[in-house]
Formats: structure tokens, sequence, C-alpha cells
């Protein structure tokens, strides 16, 4: 394989690809899809319809299985334990892939949700593909638009008060650190409802489930007024799928 491309295809909706997006993808050979297993197959399934609509020339799709994940140790980017785990999932992630890259001509792709450089992994298994020295390749990153856009588009909001910063963070990290003082707060990767911790009562949430997709759900409200109607149709939108991808803003002071 000569080149990559890293490309971000949005969250969901496949107008959000952009026009930079679908010149890349008429330029791929081979497209790299990693797989989540059966339960997430219609992660998969968009990505095919994405790729039907845009990429006209001839092409193979190749998925290669996600690696599993020891998801029991807890802690932050800063723990030691927590960090070697995902670098220990990020290096069986870049052997599967330098196995796929190895057998590949010309030119390949590999779709991201989102954007590459937003709570994505993608680039750094590049890279560690590339420091295992076995096999070579330019790569070009294609960014596209992120749950955070489709979040603030879907409910027609600014994230941010005028001059005022917007903070970015987990669940597992709103949940040891609280929100950050007198700013607005967007929480992505967080599985365990964790807006429900946070104390309060002068907080608004805008939440959104599957943004971009057929079945997009979005909520808002004081949070303390709406945070059991997100809780239950949070668990309800898991129950039918089997997987929820959503993300949320908090804004203390209304």
């Amino acid at each position: 394989m000569r080149k990559l491309y890293v490309i971000g295809i949005g969250a969901g909706d496949p107008d959000q690809v952009t026009v930079q997006a679908v010149k890349a993808m008429r330029r791929t050979d081979v497209f790299f899809v990693i797989g989540k297993g059966a339960e997430k197959q219609e992660l998969v399934d968009v990505r095919a319809t994405i790729l039907a609509e845009h990429a006209e020339q001839p092409h193979r799709v190749v998925e290669v299985l996600d690696p599993p994940r020891d998801r029991t140790v807890p802690g932050t980017g800063a723990d030691a334990a927590y960090r070697g785990v995902v670098q220990d999932w990020h290096e069986a992630r870049a052997e599967l892939l330098e196995a796929a890259f190895a057998e590949t001509e010309g030119v390949g792709a590999i779709l991201v949700w989102g954007d590459p450089a937003l709570y994505d992994s993608t680039l750094r298994v590049v890279e560690r593909v590339l420091d295992r020295g076995r096999v070579g390749f330019d790569y070009e990153v294609i960014p596209g638009i992120t749950s955070v856009q489709a979040l603030a588009a879907a409910h027609r909001m600014v994230l941010h008060e005028i001059g005022e910063p917007v903070h970015i963070t987990t669940g597992r990290r709103l949940r040891e650190e609280g929100l950050a003082a007198g700013q607005s707060t967007l929480v992505m990767l967080d599985g365990d409802c964790s807006f429900t911790q946070v104390p309060g009562d002068d907080i608004y949430i805008w939440w959104g489930a599957y943004l971009g997709m057929p079945d997009e759900a979005i909520i808002e409200g004081p949070l303390r007024v709406v945070e059991s109607r997100i809780t239950r149709r949070r668990a309800a939108l898991r129950e039918a799928k089997g997987w929820i991808m959503d993300i949320y803003l908090l804004r203390p002071g209304l």
C-alpha cells in the first residue's frame, strides 16, 4: 500500500460526508472497516451505504474485527493501569491493521466516525503501525463532522456562551472532577449517565443519541427535570438496538 486516507465520515448521516472526503474515497482501492461484531453491524452498514453512494470506482472492503479491550480497569488517562490497558488495545489493533495493509496494493482508506482528531484512536494506531517498521506508506487525514457539531445543530444552539470556552470531557472524568467551573461542559463516551451525579438545580442539558441516523433522539431541559426521562429513553434505545452512542452538553446558571 503506497498511501492511506483516514477519512472522517460524520456522525451517521451520509449527507454529512464532505466533498473532500468523497474525492478521497474515489481515489481509494481498498477500504478498511474496523468491525464491532454482530451487535453493532449497523455501524458497518452505514459505512457500506456511504461507499455505495460515493465510491463509484471498483474497490474492495476489508473488515478487520476490533480486538477485545479490558474495560474492567477504572481510571483516567492519568492512571498508569488504565493507560496500559488502552495502549495494549491500540497495539492489538496495530497488529491487525499491519497485516491487512501488508496485503494491499495501491491506495487504502479507513472510514472514521466523526473526525479522527476527537476521541478516536485511529491516528495513534496508524502511527504505531508505521513505528513497527514492517510496512511503509504515506497517509492523509480528511476531517469530518463530529457528534459535537451534530448535537449543536440538532438542538439549534451554540456550544458556548459569548466569549466563553467550552470544556470537552468524558463521562468518567465528569464523575471524578465534576463540571468545569462556570463553563459549558460537553460530555462524550459516557456509558453510565454521569449527568445524574452532577449536583445543582441550575443546570441545563442538551442530550442526543444516534445523531444523524434515522432513529436520532434528542431531549433538552433543566437537568433535574429531564434527567430521569433521558435515562429511561437511553435505556429503551439501548435495549432495542443493542448499542448506543450519545453525547450531551451541560451548562450551569440556567
